[in-house]
């Protein structure tokens, strides 16, 4: 979450939302809004070794994760102070928003996927290549870039070594099957629950 924070100049503004109402006159935006403390701080989990893979790119690798605050986006429960130890790194219900509570009734938001090697609802099918590739430039495949709430930017001045061993403990963690809500386009209503970062700057008075 300090990665997240320093990428989007995070403020102390976090708001846990199920929907924004109009922007009539004198509306305050954030009246339908509860403010919560995010859970920052938890140990990631262990990876099972792996004949593919040295002890020590694990280790590294699951080092890494928690000083970048992968989990901090990506556990269920993490964005609302409230972490779900049985998805760790498994996604999370949770979604974040990428445009403004102040300008947008309904934001665009994203809902942090798995990073567990589930088949079905996770990284099971993804190469090695392609996970190293979205860890330091924010891509996939077919070369789209991430939003901007994956702080990929922040990323890209990693190792090559150190983006192998990240994609290598994500590749070996125990599966978990958690299927997270489809992102939300901007201008289309949410059915689940997400929060907003960002800082909102006072206009001068006279």
């Amino acid at each position: 979450m300090k990665t997240l924070g320093k990428l989007l100049l995070v403020s102390y503004l976090l708001i846990f939302a199920v929907g924004c109402a109009d922007n009539r006159s004198g509306y305050n935006p954030l009246a339908d809004f509860e403010q919560l403390d995010p859970a920052t701080i938890f140990a990631m989990p262990e990876a099972i070794p792996s004949p593919n893979y040295s002890t020590e790119q694990l280790q590294r690798g699951r080092y890494m994760v928690g000083l970048l605050g992968c989990g901090s986006c990506h556990t269920d429960g993490a964005l609302v102070g409230n972490v779900n130890q049985s998805r760790l790194l498994a996604g999370s219900g949770t979604g974040i928003a990428y445009s403004s509570p102040f300008i947008d009734d309904f934001p665009g938001i994203v809902y942090p996927p798995n990073l567990t090697p589930d088949m079905e609802t996770g990284l099971g099918s993804w190469t090695m290549n392609r996970l190293v590739q979205m860890i330091r430039v924010g891509t996939t495949d077919h070369s789209s870039r991430s939003l901007p709430v994956m702080p990929w930017p922040a990323f890209v001045n990693i190792t090559e070594e150190d983006a192998f061993a990240v994609a290598a403990y994500l590749k070996s963690l125990t599966p978990v099957k958690h299927q997270v809500p489809s992102n939300v386009s901007r201008g289309q209503r949410s059915v689940a629950p997400y929060v907003h970062f960002g800082v909102y700057q006072s206009l001068p008075t006279d």
